[in-house]
């Protein structure tokens, strides 16, 4: 580990009144202090997303259907949606720890503002005083030194004044007074004031060292505490991240439990035991049992060829009477132009026979219904064929 590096050992100033190193570290504290209003915000707005996801997860879950759904596959979607819910309200319950440890930021820092306050406040007053107490000293030093080199030009013109053969008594006179004013009161005066402030400055400046390696001391230790507050505040958050994740994947792996258990014939099982009402087949409709389809086929027969032999006599008969006409078709005597059936019936649906008696018919083909069945069932012809087909699926052209 690295050798620790004491605030006291390094931040003092270029000169005596010098505060450059205190100021480095209160900007260090500011910079601190405001790295701590940024993980706040950090968490704070981690904390806004995560309660927002886990509200719209829940949000999510309450919303989703499913309830069309049956058996082991219903089973497996309200299981998914219930986790959906328990992953939203997970995130919630994160949402109110990241809060709270944003709460315990704010707490840290304003202790520490408190702190911090005190010390601040007895360093700047020893400060000011230092400073006042050094420009007093160096002005009772000037005035001090002032006066000595007043008494020495004194001393050195009356020297003068006393070999100079012109000098009258008065003038000597004058420039001893003066010399003795000097080197008495006056400069005792003064060396005793720049004596006092030397001492004053003295003791003022062991004060002030000892205050500020007391500053020193306890604003490192801030520091220590604010590292170590922010790096634990910083784990803890990865730590409940990645708790929150394992949270995740357990309702997710109860999803994937529950999914194991659907079960695709189960679920069309229940599906045919729920709707078995159904099971029985309809029965074939079979026109020969119908006592009216049978007689109608043998009265039909007689007449069917009863009606070609007319058919072929008027042929016969016109043809000896009237012979043929140039290649040229005339109208067969005795049948007048067809006429649209009254009987004539349009289909509405396709049908597919199902039976060797029914028709298969188009939506939209024209039939001639020979018979309505009271069974619903009717008989109708088509292109010379004829069968049973729905009566609903057809409709007066």
């Amino acid at each position: 580990a690295d050798m620790a590096l004491q605030f006291k050992d390094a931040f003092w100033g270029n000169d005596f009144v010098s505060n450059a190193g205190y100021d480095a570290i209160i900007q260090r504290l500011n910079d601190g202090r405001r790295t701590c209003k940024d993980v706040e915000d950090l968490l704070k707005m981690r904390a806004s997303a995560e309660e927002k996801y886990g509200k719209e997860l829940v949000s999510i879950a309450r919303k989703a259907g499913g309830s069309a759904e049956i058996s082991t596959l219903r089973a497996s979607f309200e299981e998914m949606k219930t986790q959906i819910e328990n992953v939203g309200n997970l995130h919630i319950q994160l949402s109110g720890l990241l809060k709270e440890e944003v709460k315990r930021m704010e707490e840290f820092r304003e202790r520490q503002k408190e702190q911090r306050k005190k010390f601040e406040t007895i360093m700047e007053k020893v400060q000011k005083s230092k400073i006042s107490l050094y420009k007093k000293t160096i002005d009772s030093k000037k005035s001090y030194e002032q006066r000595c080199k007043e008494a020495d030009e004194a001393e050195q013109t009356a020297e003068r004044l006393g070999n100079a053969p012109t000098a009258t008594p008065k003038q000597i006179e004058k420039v001893k007074n003066l010399l003795l004013k000097l080197t008495s009161s006056w400069w005792a005066a003064e060396k005793k004031q720049y004596r006092s402030n030397i001492e004053q400055l003295e003791r003022i400046r062991q004060e002030w060292e000892a205050t500020h390696i007391e500053t020193c001391e306890m604003f490192q230790q801030q520091e220590e505490d604010r590292i170590s507050v922010i790096r634990n505040a910083l784990w803890v958050h990865c730590n409940q991240l990645s708790m929150q994740c394992v949270k995740d994947d357990e309702c997710c792996e109860n999803v994937r439990q529950s999914l194991e258990n659907c079960d695709i014939i189960k679920d069309n099982n229940n599906f045919v035991e729920m709707k078995n009402e159904f099971d029985a087949k309809p029965k074939t409709l079979n026109p020969a049992e119908n006592p009216k389809f049978i007689m109608s086929t043998y009265i039909s027969i007689p007449f069917v060829l009863l009606l070609i032999l007319s058919f072929h006599l008027k042929i016969t008969d016109y043809s000896s009477s009237a012979g043929t006409s140039d290649g040229v078709y005339a109208t067969i005597p005795g049948f007048p132009p067809s006429q649209p059936s009254s009987n004539e019936y349009k289909a509405i649906y396709d049908y597919i026979a199902q039976g060797e008696d029914e028709l298969s018919i188009s939506a939209g083909d024209v039939v001639d219904v020979i018979e309505e069945g009271e069974d619903g069932w009717w008989t109708v012809r088509r292109n010379g064929l004829s069968g049973l087909v729905p009566g609903s699926y057809l409709s007066k052209e």
